[in-house]
């Protein structure tokens, strides 16, 4: 029959709190040529202006941080200008 034994490990705290957040966000500066998916198709163009505030475009409130950036990119072929965040930009 085995014997009792005592255990000797101690309990350590656990900290439960969320880890500070990673900023995963792409960061990209004005001039830089780039690619984003539109309702036509994949479109190319480069950045023309960074917004780091929220910005008032075509009707809409563009939500923009310093870590989360809005940048207006005009396209190579139709001189349109759009307005995305950095997660939906691929730089070329």
């Amino acid at each position: 029959m085995r014997s009792k034994e005592r255990c000797t490990a101690k309990i350590t705290e656990v900290n439960y709190s969320r880890p500070e957040p990673v900023s995963m966000v792409k960061q990209f500066a004005v001039g830089d040529h780039v690619r984003w998916n539109s309702e036509a198709g994949y479109v190319e163009g480069v950045i023309v202006r960074k917004h780091t505030h929220d910005v008032k475009y075509k009707g809409y409130v563009h939500h923009a941080t310093e870590t989360d950036p809005q940048y207006e990119i005009k396209s190579d072929r139709t001189d349109h200008i759009a307005m995305h965040k950095g997660g939906a930009l691929t730089k070329l």
